[in-house]
This record gives C-alpha cells, structure tokens and sequence, in this order.
C-alpha cells in the first residue's frame, strides 16, 4: 500500500537542509545500500539547491509498502521522493524523481522527528551524512584495493600474453626457417634428382654405341645449351697427349690451340676451372682466366678409362658454373671416356675379325659341269667372329665336295676352331674319304681336342656329269634342292649328331637324284632360324625363295640368285648370328665363270669374283 505523500516546502537553505536530512533518515532506516543512498542524496541535494536558485520548491516522500506475506513477515517496499516547483500541479510529472528500493520497511513518513532542537538535528544529520561518506570512502577503498589488485593481475596477465606473444613470434620465426629449410632441401633434391636423371640418360646415350663418332656427337647434343654454351672436344693418342716437356701451360696451349686448362687437365688427368673467379668446383682446380675466353667461365675434363683419352672444354651457360652439375659433369665425362674406349677397342677387334675372315675366304674352284656361288654376312653384333664357314674343292678321284660347317659361339676360338676343322675336312678328303667317312673323323677328332665345344656340318659329294648326289649332315640344317623345272625339294633324311658331342658315332650316307640343271643350297641356321619362329618356317620361305627364281635367272647369274635369296630371308634386320650360304648348280656343259661375293663386318662390304683368267679381290 502507499501512504499519503510528505510534502515539504523549499523555501530556504535550513529548509533543504531539513529535506536532506529527512531524506537521509529514511534511506538510512531502510537500509538503502550507502553507494546508492550517496548517489541518491547527492542527486536530491543538487536538485534541491537548483530549485532554490529558481525559487520555492516543494519535495515530496512517498513510501509504498508491500502487503505483509501469509507469515504476517514485513515485506520491503519503495521510497518515492519528487521535487518540484511550487504550485506544479500533482497531476504532472516533476521535473526530478527518483525511486528507492527499502530492503527494510521504511518508517511512516508523517512520523515525529526525533527529540532535539532543530539545530541538533542539523548537526545530528552533518555528522551521520559523514559516517555515509565514511562508509562511501571505505567502500571506495576496497573497490580501489580490488582495483589495484584486478589492475596487477591483468599487468601479469598482460606480460604473460607478451611473453606468449614473443614465444608465438620465435615459433613461428624458427617455423618460418624450418619451412624456408625444407623448402631449400626440397628443391635442392629436386635438382640432384634431375641432374642424376640427365646423366643416367646421357650416360645410356654416350654407351649404346660403339661407334666413337657417333659418341662424339652425341655429347654436344647433350649438353648444349643447358649445361654449357659451348663445347669442344680434344682427343689424342699417346703420342699426342701433352707431357710434363718443361713447357709452360701457355706456350703448349698456344702450340696446340687449346686453352691452357685443357693442356693442365691433360697432363694432370684433374678438372679445371678457369674463370676470374674461383669457382669452388668439389675436386675441381682454379686456373685464371683463359686467354681464348676471358669473359666466360671454362671447365676443362679429362676423358680418362685406363688412360687420358682427351679434354673435354665447357664454356659455362651463364655467369658460373653449378656445383652440382660440376659434379654430373665429371662424372658424365668419365663416363663418356670409357665409351670412347670401348668403341676403340670394339673397332679394333673389328677391324682384327673383318681381317681373320678375309684371310678365311674359301677360293671357289672351277669344275667342270658345276656352278658356285656364295654369300657370308657376319652378325651385326659382337665382334663379327663367328665359326660358320663354307669350302668347295676338287677330290684327287675328279669329285666336288661342298661344305657347309657351324661352329657353336663366337669369337676368336670359334673362327680358330673352324679354321682348323676346315683345314682337317680338306686333309681327309685328299685321302678320298667319301662324306660319312670325313665327318666320322671329324668327331674323333673334335671330341679329343676341344672336348667342350660343338659343330654342326654338311658334305656333298658332286661327280661331273653324274644326276646322283651324295651326301653327310652332323646336327646340320637340311640341303634344299631346286630341280629345273622350278620345284623344290628338302633333303631331310635324319642328319647325324652334332660333331664333338662326347659319344662315338658313325655318320651315314645319304644319296638323292640331282637331275642336272638343278640347283642345291647350302646354308647355315643364321639365314633361316628366328627366335620367335623357329627353324622350320624359315626353311620353308628359302624353299619359297628358291623356286620363285627363273630358270634363265639361274642360269645366266647364279651370283645374283644368291643375292636374291638373302633379301626376302633377312629384310635387312639386326643379326645375332652368322649367315653363310653355298649355291651349288649342275651344267651339262663346262662352267666358266664362279661368282663369290662376301659381305664384310660392319655397314660396307667386300667383294671377290672368280674368272678363268685369275682372281680379283
């Protein structure tokens, strides 16, 4: 409920003075907290002497009570108290009001004063307005204590932040390092990754051949542009290679047109950097700048294997030369110099096989009703050594033998070991041994002098005027015979076992009709055997090859019959074994001419041709 409202005129200062101190008594009795009891007295004093300046002025006291609760308990209330000028009409709203909650039930406000003359209670009121502002400082004091305490806290927690802050900062500065590092690391296996792949393909490059031409130029294209501008390379033999003669490094340069690090790399057999700045190379000597190119950065390599080779000289793709790639050089270079010396060595064992087999070349003869035409083409790889051979000669009795022989391998003892069967096949044919009889004793004699290796070899026998062939095979490839009017026919009778296979054996004989005007070939397994296909289907295309010749083609040029033969057998291809071919054809009439031509090793070739008035080779 509310009570009726204490209104109290403003007409001087003791007047608010006594308003203050009724109000003062009423928040105080209500236990107003003293913060907002000060706050509220300070308010209504300063409106109080704003209406004193204006002139009189009315403050009203309002306490509104709360009904009491079902325990008859005294319920807080409200203070209401308004300041207004004299004569506003209550229906309006004063200018100033203010509302204060009572913790406890205020006093009536019409309630008698306490005991004491006006000026005692003035006094009274002075001093209880000092206990609030006491109670108002000691408040203020704690609030500041707490504030002091709150402001050192968030200090430290301030300086805790930095210090979190520097240590974020140092993190992240170390991580930013850590990242540049790996960054670094990656791309510098990045480029040792690229640099091994560039040498592992230049160095596949530089040792697919043989040929130290085709290495030679293979290495500038290479390495230039991106790893050097220029490139020159300077080979010598021994007598060529610069010698420690007392000479300085620049006369000999001069002399030989080199620079004069390739001169020092060539007679130290160690990299050198010649540039106006050291270069830093690993295992790499600094020179000075070189006369030829004092602008330009060179490295000079040696190409060493059992020996120093040459010099190659680089002129650097920009202003240095990488270290890394230094070191892919060097290496690339060593590499290429022991391609080089492969590919000499390779020619020279070249040019020793194409000479052994030139000395080999069997003279075909001339007898009477026979023609004879033969072709050899060596493997186009390894060293061209190979055992094949053919033979053709005379028996004392006035008989041809033809011979067709295959030694197992190559190399040197190869073409050594066929070599000496042919020289044995000749010694027993002098003593009239028919075919079964020659090849039964060149087993004996090849198991007991090469017990480890193996022939295979065919004899014909041909008698001058005679239609009846006669022949051998140990292990060999069967004869292919054409007969005049173009059909063709294998010879496949069971051959025997390949020669030197360590058991005895007797070979047989077999005999077949040549009708004269026939043509037999001889062959060995390189011209019609393939790895993926087998012996057979090649047999069958020279059977092919064979009776697709014209009979004038046979008889006017039996030489290029044999060169025709080869082309639809071989297309040119890559051979990892010897070809040896033997055309054999039977006349009526007396023969005058025999043709031989024999492919050499390598890409050339050479050719020999028998007439009755001699041999030109």
């Amino acid at each position: 409920m509310t009570d009726a409202p204490d209104i109290r005129t403003i007409s001087s200062a003791a007047d608010a003075a006594h308003a203050r101190t009724h109000a003062a008594r009423l928040t105080a009795h209500a236990e107003v907290p003293a913060v907002e009891r000060a706050r509220f007295l300070a308010a209504f004093s300063a409106e109080l002497r704003r209406c004193l300046r204006a002139g009189r002025a009315e403050a009203v006291f309002t306490v509104r009570s709360a009904a009491p609760d079902a325990y008859a308990r005294a319920v807080p209330g409200e203070l209401h108290v308004a300041v207004r000028p004299a004569g506003h009409p209550p229906w309006q709203a004063p200018p100033w009001q203010c509302t204060l909650a009572c913790p406890a039930p205020p006093h009536r406000i019409g309630a008698a004063p306490p005991p004491g003359t006006g000026a005692t209670r003035l006094a009274e009121a002075v001093l209880a307005a000092d206990e609030d502002t006491a109670a108002l400082l000691e408040r203020l004091d704690e609030q500041d204590s707490l504030m002091r305490f709150h402001r050192e806290e968030l200090h430290e927690t301030n300086q805790g932040v930095l210090a979190l802050h520097a240590e974020l900062d140092a993190a992240a500065l170390v991580q930013r390092e850590l990242l540049d590092a790996e960054r670094n690391a990656r791309a510098e296996a990045e480029h040792a990754r690229r640099l091994l792949t560039f040498l592992a393909h230049a160095s596949a490059a530089v040792s697919a051949s043989l040929d130290h031409e085709d290495i030679l130029r293979r290495l500038p294209e290479l390495l230039v542009p991106a790893h050097a501008e220029q490139l020159d390379i300077w080979l010598f033999d021994d007598e060529q290679a610069p010698r420690h003669d007392g000479r300085p490094a620049a006369s000999t340069a001069a002399r030989t047109g080199r620079p004069a690090a390739a001169v020092i790399a060539a007679r130290t057999g160690r990299p050198q950097h010649a540039a106006a700045h050291p270069g830093g190379l690993p295992g790499v000597d600094d020179l000075p700048p070189s006369a030829l190119a004092p602008t330009r950065p060179l490295l000079s390599i040696p190409l060493t294997a059992h020996r120093t080779l040459g010099v190659v000289t680089l002129t650097a793709p920009g202003p240095r030369f990488d270290a890394d790639a230094s070191v892919m050089l060097v290496e690339l270079a060593r590499r290429t110099g022991i391609a080089l010396d492969h590919a000499r060595r390779y020619e020279q064992h070249r040019d020793i096989a194409e000479a052994l087999q030139r000395v080999q070349l069997t003279e075909l003869p001339h007898p009477t009703g026979l023609t004879l035409a033969a072709r050899y083409l060596p493997a186009t790889r390894g060293l061209n050594i190979g055992g094949d051979w053919y033979d053709a000669f005379e028996q004392p009795d006035g008989s041809v033998l033809a011979v067709m022989g295959d030694v197992t391998g190559h190399g040197l003892r190869a073409a050594v070991m066929m070599g000496q069967l042919r020289t044995a096949l000749r010694a027993y044919a002098v003593e009239g041994d028919g075919p079964a009889r020659i090849l039964t004793r060149m087993h004996h004699l090849l198991r007991h002098q090469q017990p480890d290796l193996y022939a295979t070899a065919v004899v014909a026998r041909f008698r001058p005027g005679a239609t009846e062939l006669v022949w051998a095979a140990a292990g060999h490839p069967p004869l292919v015979a054409r007969h005049p009017e173009g059909t063709v026919r294998v010879l496949d009778a069971k051959p025997g076992i390949m020669l030197g296979v360590p058991v005895p054996y007797d070979y047989e004989e077999h005999t077949a009709d040549l009708p004269l005007g026939s043509t037999l070939a001889l062959y060995t397994d390189g011209l019609v055997e393939r790895r993926a296909l087998g012996i057979d289907p090649g047999i069958d295309r020279l059977g092919e090859a064979l009776g697709a010749l014209g009979d004038s083609e046979v008889e006017e040029d039996l030489d290029a019959c044999a060169e025709s033969l080869l082309k639809p057998l071989l297309h040119d291809s890559e051979r990892d074994d010897d070809v040896c071919l033997l055309l054999c054809r039977t006349t009526p009439a007396p023969s005058t001419r025999v043709s031989l031509r024999v492919p050499g090793a390598g890409t050339h070739r050479d050719s020999v041709e028998s007439t009755r008035g001699g041999w030109t080779p």
